[in-house]
């Protein structure tokens, strides 16, 4: 149980990083510099959509002509030009307003996952007075429980690491869809791009109160064990019900994004 009890600390940790600080900066500091480099190109493309918007939305040369017409296009180059420059700023606000969001949660229950699997004492005593024989099939059962532990512990950490690189991900190409906003027809390409990193920066919430909920169900419904059972049993009963919880736990987290889309009609 050490093995997914450091998951979670470590789970915990991970998801109250920003980007700025995940893996002591260094990652940040490429994706500034392929964002930087991609301003450029959203600029290009900015002239591109803004183009496209105006001949598409104008019915006849004389319209392209009205104040009224060019002011409402000259607004939305302008937006859309802001957007392009101050991309990685965009993205920044949105992540720390999400992660505001994720602070409050955190916040409002103590700000830590305080319930931590351990086995009961009456297993621990069983196993102490197994012989050499009937150790074996316990020595079985324990590897097998630990494997499955093992695994569902990394595709905890692996979704966050995930959710991690998708927001670089956002956030390095963020010009070129931001560029989108200079033309009315092309605008509905920005939208569900910040629709869809505003998803992903909510997920970090979502994980949250799944760890959440997990800790607070561990604490007040610890497996039963009955001690009048074989040691074997006792443990393999024991890991049943908490692999279970445990793969509640990280269908929750693995399922971050579904829920999220859900909620906000994403």
């Amino acid at each position: 149980m050490e093995n997914w009890n450091g998951k979670l600390a470590e789970l915990w940790e991970l998801i109250t990083q920003t980007p700025e600080t995940f893996k002591g900066g260094e990652i940040w500091s490429v994706i500034t510099t392929i964002s930087n480099a991609l301003v450029g190109i959203g600029y290009g493309l900015l002239v591109l959509f803004f183009a496209m918007g105006v001949f598409q939305s104008a019915a006849s040369f004389r319209e392209i002509q009205r104040p009224e017409f060019a002011l409402r296009h000259f607004i939305r180059f302008a937006g859309a030009k802001v957007a392009v420059g101050y991309s990685l700023e965009i993205m920044l606000a949105i992540f720390h307003i999400c992660g505001g969001i994720v602070s409050s949660v955190m916040s409002g229950v103590g700000g830590a996952v305080s319930t931590s699997a351990a086995l009961p004492a009456e297993i621990v005593n069983a196993i102490e007075d197994v012989g050499f024989l009937a150790s074996i099939p316990l020595w079985l059962v324990s590897m097998l429980g630990s494997l499955i532990v093992t695994v569902l512990s990394f595709v905890l950490i692996l979704t966050v690491y995930g959710r991690f690189f998708r927001l670089y991900m956002y956030t390095a190409l963020a010009p070129v869809p931001l560029a989108s906003f200079a033309g009315e027809g092309s605008a509905a390409h920005g939208k569900a791009f910040l629709k869809s990193y505003i998803g992903v920066c909510m997920e970090g919430a979502v994980v949250v109160l799944a760890c959440l909920v997990y800790s607070a169900f561990l604490s007040s419904s610890a497996p039963a064990v009955d001690a009048s059972l074989p040691a074997v049993t006792m443990v393999w009963q024991y890991l049943g019900e908490m692999v279970f919880n445990m793969l509640v736990l990280t269908g929750l987290v693995r399922g971050a994004s579904r829920i999220v889309q859900e909620m906000f009609g994403l």
